[in-house]
């Protein structure tokens, strides 16, 4: 018995081990080439069209911007009082209206600014203090603005400023 474990350990050293070599040079050689494939074929547009859109972008000519203008509202500092401390908020924004529909806007901005004034010192502190609340109180002011200017001469309300102290 001793005999044949001895024989199966000398076939086994005699039996030549093989060899990892040439798979991983063959992967290798071909990962290269797929890759070199690849960026050539995205380079010359044969894959997701990137030539066409690139030379379709520049053929087109761009488009005219709208007839806009932004007609600034005076900042705005309004005294809160929660619980009784003093807080105050600073607001400042920017219309965007028609531009032949600015100098209306220019005329009407008492209006605005008085209209924008009493809507947020009526606002809850907690209200203004939350982070996504702006967007509401946002489109509740431009529904303010544009009945007091003309839903037809203002188009939107830009926040520029909005901070509570």
């Amino acid at each position: 018995m001793a005999d044949a474990e001895t024989a199966d350990a000398d076939i086994a050293e005699v039996t030549p081990k093989k060899s990892l070599k040439m798979p991983i040079v063959i992967g290798l050689v071909l990962a290269l080439l797929g890759g070199a494939g690849g960026y050539f074929a995205v380079q010359m547009g044969l894959l997701f069209g990137q030539k066409d859109a690139v030379t379709h972008a520049a053929d087109t000519p761009l488009e005219a911007l709208p007839d806009i203008a932004f007609v600034p509202v005076d900042p705005l500092v309004i005294s809160l009082n929660e619980n009784g401390t003093n807080r105050y908020l600073k607001f400042r924004a920017e219309l965007e209206v028609e531009g032949s529909a600015a100098d209306d806007v220019s005329q009407l901005m008492p209006r605005v600014v008085d209209v924008l004034n009493n809507y947020l010192r009526a606002v809850d502190v907690a209200l203004l203090s939350e982070t996504s609340a702006l967007v509401g109180l946002r489109a509740q002011m431009l529904r303010r603005v544009q009945v007091v200017v003309g839903h037809d001469r203002v188009r939107d309300l830009l926040i520029m400023e909005f901070v509570l102290n």
